[in-house]
């Protein structure tokens, strides 16, 4: 498989110009072409571009050093934040982003025009598949404290979700779910996890001493549904739950989230009686570790 991955790379790289120092017969390499489209007609912050791009803090420094010396780019303080450093295309930028675009589009073509009507079918198909294995891949999950703002981020989302999805609508003054201190160590985790710097998704895990732990505030940000987060934050949640020495783990939901209730059912959780008294929850669910 690594072999096979390596092979991938290599043919991508000759056929999209990566080797080249003018890529798109332009006159810089293709770092510098990345970051202008990356910085996009409306500007972008310096920090989210390093994050975006997972690139170097020295060698993003001199990509737009160079980007500023050819006068397509210019660095300076936000406007709301001026701590904060921003990346603008000049009108020179903006006309070169244009021929960049055009001359992609054209590479493009250049790898659909050789092939018959299915095969390209096919090819696009499988960069589809690709693109969203390898985003997959990018998506870290770590342990934070649930008021840190990533993890309110994703609990303010996820409570507007439900009050949005719920045939009721939902009010936490109403549930009996307990608050985020549940949820801190040594009570419990929370994971968060993110893609290229953005929190998209969360999950809790509330310990009880002997009894089984509760998994909680499952959620996953729209855009990045499909690409397996729900699952792995779950079963990084059940690892933890058998770290803890437990043998069981349990959870509730409600009937609207299809979705969540089939995740968790093809996960190994079975329904059962209800084990509290949650107003918000029409199904009951438990997993034998």
């Amino acid at each position: 498989m690594v072999a096979q991955v390596r092979r991938f790379n290599r043919l991508v790289t000759e056929r999209v110009g990566a080797l080249e120092d003018r890529y798109l017969a332009r006159s810089r390499p293709l770092g510098e072409a990345r970051v202008l489209w990356e910085i996009g007609d409306g500007g972008c912050d310096v920090r989210s571009l390093r994050s975006r791009l997972q690139l170097d803090s020295g060698y993003l420094s001199r990509l737009l050093r160079s980007l500023e010396a050819a006068g397509l780019v210019e660095v300076g303080p936000n406007e709301r934040d001026r701590r904060v450093r921003t990346s603008r295309l000049t009108p020179a930028g903006v006309a070169e982003r244009c021929v960049l675009d055009r001359r992609s589009d054209e590479l493009a073509r250049s790898f659909l025009e050789p092939l018959g009507e299915a095969q390209r079918a096919r090819l696009a198909s499988a960069m589809a598949e690709v693109e969203r294995l390898l985003t997959a891949a990018l998506v870290d999950v770590e342990s934070v404290d649930p008021v840190e703002p990533a993890a309110q981020h994703c609990l303010n989302a996820y409570f507007a979700e439900i009050d949005r999805r719920f045939d009721t609508g939902f009010d936490a003054a109403l549930s009996s779910a307990p608050g985020v201190d549940s949820m801190r160590p040594p009570a419990g985790q929370f994971l968060v996890a993110t893609l290229r710097g953005e929190p998209i998704g969360c999950g809790g895990l509330q310990l009880h001493g002997d009894a089984p732990p509760d998994i909680k505030r499952m959620w996953v940000a729209e855009s990045a549904r499909g690409l397996g987060i729900g699952r792995r934050l779950l079963a990084e949640l059940e690892d933890r739950a058998r770290a803890h020495g437990s043998g069981i783990v349990r959870l509730e939901t409600n009937r609207s989230l299809g979705e969540a209730i089939n995740l968790y059912r093809s996960s190994g959780y079975r329904e059962v009686e209800a084990f509290n008294d949650e107003r918000y929850a029409d199904h009951w669910f438990e997993k034998r570790l």
